[in-house]
């Protein structure tokens, strides 16, 4: 098992909502862990890209690296 590293300021609402019941953490909780996913999987296809052993399956993984990513098809080459 993996370990995930999360910022402190999130840790800490985790366990005000969690231990304090404090029910107004819940929003920032969700987007906090959403943006730590999105990183997450973008790294995840980053190094896909970059170990791939094909050019078809690097230059697949790029393309999709790019679009999660919000790269614009009139920036890429």
């Amino acid at each position: 098992m993996k370990n995930v590293m999360i910022p402190e300021e999130l840790f800490g609402k985790i366990i005000k909502y969690h231990l304090l019941d404090q029910e107004q953490e819940a929003d920032d909780i969700r987007k906090g862990l959403e943006k730590k996913l999105d990183a997450m999987v973008n790294r995840k296809v980053y190094s896909k890209f970059k170990t791939a052993p094909t050019e078809e399956e690097r230059e697949k993984f790029r393309q999709e690296y790019l679009d999660r990513k919000g790269m614009q098809e009139s920036f890429r080459w």
